[in-house]
């Protein structure tokens, strides 16, 4: 509907430079003149029976944007916005040299453009193409020029927020039904991270849980940047699945970490959360996105496929595999919405031989014997959650981001989660420490990540007494090319 009333006011500005189409002008005036509503009942008529040499010079009044709008309207709109000298007048301005542009403006369009080589025997929207696939590159070519920078603590890219900012990147969800029916639902809020972005949908209505087959997770950025700070709301976007989960069966492909008076808390793997109240209604959904080639998923894979990185050579260790493994570094970070339990950077790690068991390789990071290890934890401990309408916090939850570097500083294992804290059964053992005692697990495919902490009655905080991670034997040879 705006789009076509934007082509209205473009079409009597473009009218006045053809005599012959002044008559059709003097007899549409009062037709396209008329309310919105007559505009949309009408205007598919009126733009039928235009001539097309008018519709051209219409539409060669648009911007690279708006002409990829205006092909979405109809078939007839989409091969006239598909003109190549439309789009070769757009090309020459943006990737032309300086004196070939002066050449192309200096000429009238009507003549000189037809003339060009560049525009002969090309198919239709041939120079669409070249224009996109360019401003594409020229984006992608400006973005890793920002990632090259990289944290020396992390290991990943230092400017991955100005990154998901300058390229326009956003996430969204895509909810299926039984009936195939989809429900797209836009990113409501976004919290930055150290390492990670957590990303919320606080919708007010969602479809019921018991309806639903499946959710769908999408990295949605622009087809075409826009040098302009102000966005529009419509413009073309392109969809990059990042991942996919099945609801059907949530109790068997979730785990509940938490609860309070109002919500239950699920947790799918690679970081997804659906807050569930009232047993089959959805209150939320969370997704914890870790900063390790985040814009590449994001942006790189398509509507249907995830992105898939190269594989990884082995990175053949000539060390003595009865040494172990050295000079591995972690950087843990503990926390929820904008709340930083815990942010800290260990190195040096180390597995030597007789640590490996079960298809495991373990690292201390803090030792349950070393006092000068243990670390506190700052600030009430909570998940914190929100609806258009309630919000609250579950105790003993929150998001955990861990990086883990190899020995020449490559990220090796990255992931953000959520996770719980549950009560042993079993007091510490350490007599500095009178409060109850919690653990906390959490595993995926490359290993696990065991916590032990106290509650230090005294000072009204937690105490991490014990972290310890194990990395699994096969994904070590695999890395490497070892055999431990």
């Amino acid at each position: 509907m705006m789009m076509m009333i934007i082509i209205c006011v473009v079409f009597y500005s473009a009218m006045s430079e053809y005599p012959a189409a002044m008559q059709l002008k003097k007899t549409h005036t009062r037709r396209m003149c008329t309310r919105s509503t007559s505009i949309k009942s009408n205007s598919a008529i009126d733009f039928d029976r235009m001539p097309s040499e008018i519709l051209l010079k219409i539409l060669s009044y648009l911007n690279a944007e708006s002409l990829l709008c205006t092909g979405c309207v109809n078939k007839s709109f989409y091969h006239l916005s598909n003109d190549n000298t439309i789009w070769f007048k757009i090309y020459s301005k943006s990737f032309l040299p300086k004196r070939k542009k002066w050449r192309t403006e200096s000429a009238q369009e009507s003549a000189v453009s037809l003339n060009l080589p560049e525009l002969q025997d090309r198919e239709s929207g041939y120079w669409k193409k070249e224009y996109i696939m360019k401003k594409k590159a020229a984006g992608k070519a400006d973005l890793i020029q920002l990632l090259k920078p990289i944290n020396a603590c992390t290991g990943l890219p230092l400017k991955t927020k100005e990154a998901i900012k300058i390229s326009g990147l956003k996430w969204m969800v895509i909810l299926k039904d039984r009936n195939g029916k989809q429900h797209v639902l836009e990113q409501t809020e976004i919290s930055y991270n150290e390492t990670s972005v957590t990303v919320y949908w606080n919708y007010l209505k969602w479809p019921c849980l018991d309806t639903l087959s499946g959710l769908q997770i999408f990295g949605v950025t622009p087809i075409l940047l826009s040098d302009s700070e102000v966005h529009p709301k419509n413009r073309p976007l392109q969809r990059s699945l990042i991942s996919e989960y099945d609801l059907a069966n949530m109790t068997e492909n979730a785990k509940m970490i938490g609860c309070d008076a109002l919500v239950e808390l699920y947790c799918f793997d690679q970081g997804l959360l659906v807050g569930v109240w009232k047993k089959s209604e959805i209150a939320f959904v969370m997704a914890c996105l870790h900063y390790h080639q985040l814009i590449e998923r994001s942006t790189l894979g398509s509507a249907t496929v995830r992105y898939a990185a190269a594989p990884d050579k082995a990175i053949l260790d000539d060390i003595d595999p009865e040494y172990g493994m050295h000079g591995y570094q972690l950087h843990i970070d503990l926390h929820s919405r904008g709340n930083t339990y815990m942010c800290g950077t260990f190195r040096s790690l180390f597995c030597k031989k007789d640590y490996i068991r079960n298809g495991y390789l373990r690292f201390t990071v803090i030792s349950y014997k070393k006092t000068a290890q243990h670390l506190p934890l700052v600030g009430n401990i909570g998940l914190s959650w929100m609806t258009g309408v309630f919000e609250g916090n579950v105790q003993n939850c929150f998001i955990m981001d861990v990086t883990l570097l190899d020995d020449s500083q490559k990220p090796y294992w990255c992931f953000s989660a959520p996770v719980n804290m549950a009560l042993s059964p079993k007091p510490s053992g350490l007599y500095q420490y009178l409060g109850p005692s919690y653990y906390l697990n959490y595993m995926d495919l490359t290993g696990k990540v065991h916590m032990e902490l106290v509650w230090m009655e005294e000072t009204n905080e937690y105490c991490i007494i014990n972290l310890v991670l194990y990395l699994s034997t096969e994904k070590v040879n695999s890395w490497f090319g070892t055999n431990y």
